[in-house]
């Protein structure tokens, strides 16, 4: 991809002023502010309409930066070696010098922090002297944005800048292993948990729905279209959009399909287009079909859960 330099010189002069812009991501696209600024930080709850007990994650360019606020150890390591940058967020501890905002962490000594590979948010980091904290772009609750124009139709003028880099390619949220103590997937994402169990060579407990959010990803209701969802529907209601993984022999206006064989990875990075593409379609509801629950199907099984509880 070819970087326009223009546009990252004016989104570095935003983000210096604490200003928040959309920026994209291989995941989805995020709403970023200086991780070191409280103004930035609270600016980015309230674009959001974001709940202040919800954390940011706060993206670095190399590990070089990250030693400056966090502790490391060798799980992290492993998985730093492996898949970073990519679609993966580590939860870690603060150190107490570190100059991250209070804001971004909800007075919490612990970070989550991810190292992006998408070439325009790489370009820009490598150019600024603090990390970004950048959730996904979108109101708290509702569908993420994996697209400029998706930022632009959610937030209009209320967004400074939105920096073009073309649609999100892996289409989900990253995945968010804790790595303070054992290791433990705290959000399902883009990345599978049996790749990350093999890296490690252990067993990692998987605890998605806490009593209480401690990380991105863990609100009951959240990347909901803004209208009803049914899971593992077998017939579908007058007016409702049937979703399905595979593409479908029966060729019905109403009918959407994730991925034309059925392949996971290229349905979990299609679910977000598709769900929006559904509502823009008017229908007043969606069904969905009996998605297969392992690798990437765990991941948008989890969205699609929470976005039914709308």
């Amino acid at each position: 991809m070819k970087i326009n330099l223009a546009n990252i010189k004016k989104a570095k002069k935003l983000l210096n002023k604490s200003e928040c812009i959309a920026i994209p991501t291989e995941t989805v696209y995020g709403i970023a502010g200086n991780a070191y600024s409280d103004t930035a930080c609270k600016k980015i709850f309230k674009l959001k309409k974001r709940p202040k007990n919800n954390p940011l994650i706060v993206h670095y360019y190399d590990l070089k930066n990250l030693k400056v606020d966090c502790d490391l150890n060798n799980d992290f390591i492993k998985l730093y070696k492996s898949f970073c940058p990519g679609p993966i967020t580590f939860i870690l501890n603060l150190k107490k010098t570190s100059k991250i905002s209070k804001v971004a962490t909800n007075q919490k000594n612990t970070l989550a922090v991810r190292f992006p590979k998408h070439p325009v948010a790489r370009n820009l980091l490598k150019g600024l002297n603090f990390p970004i904290a950048a959730p996904s772009a979108n109101i708290s609750s509702r569908i993420s944005a994996v697209t400029s124009s998706n930022v632009k139709d959610d937030f209009g003028k209320k967004i400074k800048y939105v920096l073009e880099g073309g649609k999100s390619y892996v289409g989900v949220e990253s995945t968010i292993v804790d790595l303070r103590k054992k290791p433990k997937i705290l959000r399902l994402g883009g990345l599978e948990v049996e790749t990350i169990q093999k890296k490690l060579k252990k067993k990692i407990s998987i605890n998605i729905n806490p009593s209480k959010i401690s990380v991105p990803g863990q609100l009951k209701i959240h990347y909901s279209p803004g209208i009803p969802i049914r899971l593992n529907v077998k017939k579908i209601k007058k007016d409702e959009a049937f979703l399905f993984i595979k593409k479908n022999k029966v060729n019905k206006s109403n009918y959407y399909f994730l991925s034309k064989k059925g392949n996971l990875k290229e349905a979990a990075k299609n679910l977000y287009t598709t769900l929006r593409k559904i509502k823009k379609d008017r229908y007043k509801s969606i069904a969905v079909g009996k998605i297969p629950n392992k690798g990437f199907g765990k991941t948008i099984n989890d969205r699609l859960m929470r976005a039914s509880k709308f």
